[in-house]
């Protein structure tokens, strides 16, 4: 066999690969629709999908291992219309806040979306590839400016992921106090170093409007 033909079948061997590991996913959104985030079997997702229980298996070990990579993409997928958002600012500070608050009304805007989010918690590869990137760089510009104090990097993104992501729990419980989001914006700025009167301009500012999204795990909140 020469080397251009196992190129060639390389390569249509990872994009059918893609293609059903993609078809699992999107059937996955479905049925997770459906069911909610914890009550589906695998064999839900093979019906849905259409393939046999060992291809599942080659993608998938657990239904948790599938929530967590539909919640990871579909993080991504809300990161790439919010970012464009938050890079209107100059002020890393006020990205870091912008970013954060346009994100947890995502998920109180896309419920469903949301209850993926506090299923899966803080685990590296269930948030995305993005939300990390995005983050980081902002706490980074903010640190480097002096608009943070605070002594590293990695400190100031766990503070600020646990804020959104517990918050974003506390949300969709509906048992959180008026304003919580701006309470939670502001406790954080003022944790980082902001004076007062700075960290509650910041934290109740106008937001930008974010664009529908569109897909079964994104219906608004009147339709979940």
């Amino acid at each position: 066999m020469s080397e251009l033909t196992e190129n060639y079948q390389s390569r249509v061997g990872a994009l059918r690969r893609e293609k059903t590991r993609n078809r699992l996913i999107e059937s996955a959104l479905v049925v997770f629709a459906e069911k909610g985030p914890d009550a589906p079997s695998i064999d839900d997702f093979i019906a849905a999908a259409g393939v046999a229980r060992g291809t599942f298996y080659n993608y998938f070990r657990t239904p948790a291992e599938l929530l967590s990579a539909v919640a990871g993409e579909s993080s991504d997928e809300v990161l790439a219309v919010v970012d464009p958002l938050v890079q209107t600012f100059d002020d890393p500070a006020q990205r870091v806040v912008v970013g954060s608050r346009l994100y947890m009304g995502m998920a109180a805007r896309y419920p469903l979306w949301g209850a993926f989010i506090t299923r899966v918690g803080t685990r590296r590869g269930s948030r995305g590839r993005l939300l990390d990137e995005y983050l980081t760089r902002d706490l980074e510009m903010a640190i480097a400016k002096g608009r943070f104090h605070v002594g590293h990097v990695t400190i100031a993104r766990d503070m600020a992921l646990g804020s959104i992501m517990y918050g974003i729990e506390t949300l969709l419980s509906h048992e959180a106090p008026a304003e919580y989001v701006e309470n939670a914006m502001f406790a954080l700025l003022r944790a980082f170093g902001v004076d007062e009167e700075e960290a509650h301009h910041m934290a109740w500012a106008p937001l930008p409007e974010c664009p529908e999204l569109s897909g079964v795990i994104f219906r608004p909140a009147s339709e979940a």
